[in-house]
């Protein structure tokens, strides 16, 4: 090749620089992005003019074009497909809307593919045909996974491909019910020159499912990866580009798994689902009060029990701590499930409100079950466990405790305090120490239960012992 047939190479590919954040492009690198204002965001690709590929053929729905008065659009009944997942159902407002485009992600190896495969079998055997498809694994890979979660349909098909354009044409063939994407980072259309995972090729895919799910009408589901810092990796107006944003999460040491809606057009986002991973896959945690408290023990001290909202949801679970002398200059404090600088700053307000020495006390608290817990509503629960084991006066096992501690030692309310109750209640709770403004609005207790309000940390530690 001569100097000529090079430079004609060159001219063709050039390289362009694309914001991780916003998906803005850039023809020369900057430290800051001039569209979002964020440092470091830009990363280089690498872009060929000569492109002139066509793209999968997908019709398009020209019928929303031309305005039309809002008083005159007629409200159609809509049907949503129902997972057969109660607890999936709940965090999408009732199920999944025809024509919507969902993103679901969390950490890897918490069971994404698997869920995913799980409400495919349910859809397919209840509504009709599922198309999944995956980047990630063989069909051999994904038959493997299935005969270990006992799914055997006809009605799913999979496929193994990373060509996204291959896989709308395929949707187009079959019309299905749902189409799964696993995942975003791994599928590639050939009119992008550039890696698959790079911020040009995840924006093009997604804007590609969008165009597929609204104007067929079929609803979309797409696994997106995440960074260390836990956000979806690829630019973050992916996250804007679709209807509903799921995140699956927990700790992978743990069998409990937590679904969030962070954005949701078709409903609330203040709902959580709950599963158990099980060897037959994830289970609905219907209950999970009783499964957090199935292991507790009457008469231990350093233990309370106090009822926290996971989103609109309360539940019951045991926090503990263990208090022991120092054996350093400076006392160790240390958290599990629960936000050290709320433990440090609970420690200071004991000792000066409530004249106990814990400045050459090493402290350690726990929260049981791996989950993590970052309400106000949990601090007199906690500090009510740290004077239980520092004084060894264990806490009466049919007592919950909630509320919130100001830096002045007082208890200040929390929100849904009847729900709470309720669900303490029916595990067979009969006293409650809650925040005495909270004690006024009690109208609708299921089940007579001793309530004892008070407005002080020290009221609280002489209600309990």
């Amino acid at each position: 090749m001569d100097l000529r047939e090079v430079e004609g190479v060159m001219a063709k590919v050039k390289t362009k620089f694309f914001c991780n954040n916003c998906g803005s492009e850039s023809s020369r690198w900057m430290g800051r992005c001039p569209q979002c204002g964020e440092w470091n965001t830009l990363v280089e690709e690498i872009v060929k003019e000569d492109n002139k590929k066509v793209a999968a053929y997908v019709p398009v729905d020209k019928t929303g074009a031309k305005p039309v008065p809002l008083t005159e659009i007629e409200m159609a009944s809509l049907q949503r497909l129902a997972t057969s997942y109660g607890e999936m159902d709940r965090v999408l407002g009732g199920g999944i809307v025809p024509g919507s485009l969902i993103l679901l992600g969390g950490d890897p190896g918490i069971g994404k593919s698997t869920l995913l495969l799980q409400i495919s079998h349910k859809i397919a055997e209840n509504a009709g045909g599922v198309l999944y498809a995956s980047g990630e694994e063989s069909q051999m890979q994904l038959k493997l996974r299935a005969e270990r979660l006992g799914i055997n349909s006809s009605e799913l098909s999979v496929m193994a491909i990373t060509d996204l354009d291959a896989i709308l044409e395929e949707a187009v063939t079959r019309k299905p019910q749902l189409l799964v994407i696993d995942s975003i980072q791994t599928m590639y259309t050939g009119d992008i020159e550039a890696v698959p995972g790079s911020v040009s090729q995840v924006r093009e895919c997604t804007a590609r499912l969008l165009r597929y799910a609204k104007e067929q009408g079929v609803p979309v589901v797409i696994i997106g990866h995440v960074t260390k810092e836990g956000n979806i990796a690829g630019p973050r107006m992916l996250e804007h580009m679709v209807d509903v944003v799921l995140y699956f999460e927990g700790e992978r040491s743990y069998q409990f798994r937590i679904l969030r809606a962070i954005k949701n057009r078709f409903g609330a986002t203040s709902e959580t689902g709950l599963f158990a991973m099980e060897a037959e896959g994830l289970q609905e945690l219907l209950n999970p009060s009783a499964l957090l408290l199935a292991e507790r023990k009457e008469e231990e001290t350093g233990s309370a029990v106090m009822a926290y909202l996971e989103g609109v949801r309360p539940i019951l679970v045991e926090v503990q701590s263990l208090v022991t002398p120092t054996a350093f200059g400076m006392p160790r404090r240390t958290a599990i499930g629960y936000d050290l600088n709320r433990l440090i700053v609970l420690l200071a307000v004991l000792e000066k409100r409530t004249h106990i020495t814990l400045s050459n006390k090493d402290v350690y608290v726990n929260v049981i079950g791996g989950l993590k817990v970052n309400e106000p509503a949990c601090d007199l629960a906690m500090a009510i466990t740290i004077v239980s084991n520092l004084k060894n006066m264990p806490v009466d096992s049919s007592t919950a405790i909630m509320g919130e501690v100001g830096l002045t030692g007082n208890i200040r309310s929390v929100p849904r305090i009847e729900q709470r109750i309720n669900e303490a209640a029916k595990l067979g709770f009969t006293n409650f120490i809650i925040p005495a403004s909270n004690e006024k609005q009690l109208k609708n207790l299921k089940k007579q239960v001793t309530i004892k309000g008070v407005t002080t940390l020290q009221e609280a530690i002489e209600a309990v012992f």
